[in-house]
């Protein structure tokens, strides 16, 4: 059983750790994220660190799904070392959606918080 299925996380919310550390164990990256949107189609991402362009990896995934037409998304998931999600990253998930759920886990896969926004 998975660190996010012990935590007590839907199975959909489980999926996006997955998908989350997949990124960045195929990147290398620090961070990977994943977003779910309306529909329940799931976007991933890795952190973009290049000399002209650097995104969060929660940044990367929000702009891979606007770039796709979504408008509202119900969660996203960062996995990273980090304590918390970066801040502009978050705000790009509050800018769609501001009661969707924000999932942070560290590299293991264990949850670590959970952000449930506000309700609209």
């Amino acid at each position: 059983m998975s660190s996010a299925a012990q935590a007590g996380l839907e199975p959909e919310d489980a999926k996006l750790i997955v998908l989350a550390r997949a990124a960045r164990g195929r990147t290398g990256a620090s961070e990977g994220a994943a977003v779910r949107d309306q529909d329940g189609r799931t976007y991933a991402a890795a952190t973009v660190a290049l000399p002209t362009l650097r995104l969060s990896a929660l940044q990367a995934a929000v702009a891979s799904a606007v770039s796709s037409g979504v408008t509202t998304l119900e969660a996203a998931a960062v996995v990273s070392a980090a304590e918390a999600a970066d801040g502009d990253g978050v705000s790009a998930v509050r800018d769609l959606s501001g009661s969707a759920a924000i999932f942070l886990a560290g590299t293991d896969g264990n949850l670590l918080s959970t952000d449930r926004g506000r309700a609209t």
